[in-house]
């Protein structure tokens, strides 16, 4: 098969188009190496898949509706599979035009994309984030997404519901899924726990914010990806899904485990809670696990020795 992975030199994208190569599929990457963190981190993302005769990456954006046009004039793909996004609850409260635009109108190029040229299968990243502060946990695709607390949430619930539209007039399979924090080797440099084991290993304060028990659904790298192959093998209709480790940790916890295997303390800065943090992400995976056959396998202790060991060397 032929795809074309948006955002695939960024953490998740760079760990699914390996496996994709590994399966034997032609991939076309498309990102545009902005500087949200060191566009090197990105290159250096995918520079096993430069090995591979099956790999061409485009350096672009889904911004630019020309270089759209070409890609796809090129190609004719058997499916989208896009990852391409600003990411962050925190800095899109800070930048949310940057956001709509990006987010909302560049998924906008794309669905057109699939439907001029017939494309059967779009599968987008959405977020956990879409549910905001819902007291009923866990988290369950039929819950009410309608109440976002950022900018970020707000753009991945109107990609959802733009999808929707696209699915329901012109025939396309459109598949969303929502990540619960996912983590694992290469995982972005401003996430909590990229974040946090690299403060600690350097002997430098890590920011915590609140009083550090707000609770995650951490999900590790390879649960993601196997989820993410599964929706597009069994793309059909518009569904939603999520895709998360389905147990929660305590942040101070979570430091704690760091601890552990880094074999020292962390100093804390306390700080005031931020605008956009939601208490608590848990995930409902019925729904994945009965559809798709999602069932993830890496603990939040095993996925963060993992992580650890890779950070060291």
């Amino acid at each position: 098969m032929l795809y074309l992975v948006t955002g695939g030199a960024g953490f998740i994208g760079s760990h699914l188009i390996e496996r994709l190569l590994e399966l034997g599929h032609e991939i076309d990457c498309l990102d545009n190496f902005n500087d949200y963190y060191d566009p090197k981190i990105k290159y250096s993302n995918i520079k096993k898949c430069n090995d591979f005769d099956n790999f061409k990456l485009i350096e672009g954006d889904i911004l630019d509706e020309e270089l759209l046009d070409q890609i796809f004039r090129q190609q004719q793909y058997d499916a989208i599979i896009h990852l391409a996004a600003r990411a962050g609850v925190r800095p899109s409260v800070q930048q949310p035009k940057l956001y709509q635009e990006v987010n909302v109108r560049g998924t906008l190029n794309l669905l057109e994309k699939a439907k001029e040229q017939k494309i059967e299968k779009f599968v987008m990243a959405s977020s956990s984030s879409v549910y905001g502060n819902n007291k009923k946990v866990p988290f369950s695709e039929t819950d009410s997404v309608d109440n976002p607390i950022s900018p970020y949430a707000a753009t991945k619930k109107a990609c959802e519901l733009i999808g929707y539209t696209y699915a329901s007039l012109y025939d396309i399979s459109v598949t969303c899924l929502r990540f619960f924090t996912v983590y694992g080797p290469r995982q972005r440099p401003d996430m909590a726990i990229h974040k946090f084991t690299k403060l600690i290993a350097n002997n430098k304060e890590i920011p915590v914010y609140g009083n550090g028990k707000v609770k995650r659904d951490f999900t590790y790298i390879t649960d993601i990806v196997d989820g993410v192959l599964r929706s597009i093998e069994k793309c059909n209709g518009y569904n939603i899904y999520n895709l998360g480790e389905s147990d929660v940790i305590e942040l101070m916890d979570l430091i704690s485990i760091i601890e552990k295997y880094l074999g020292k303390k962390a100093n804390i800065d306390w700080r005031p809670r931020q605008p956009g943090d939601v208490d608590i992400t848990y995930a409902d995976v019925s729904k994945a696990k009965t559809e798709l056959g999602y069932n993830p396998q890496v603990s939040i202790e095993a996925g963060l020795k993992k992580f650890v060991e890779w950070f060291k060397t």
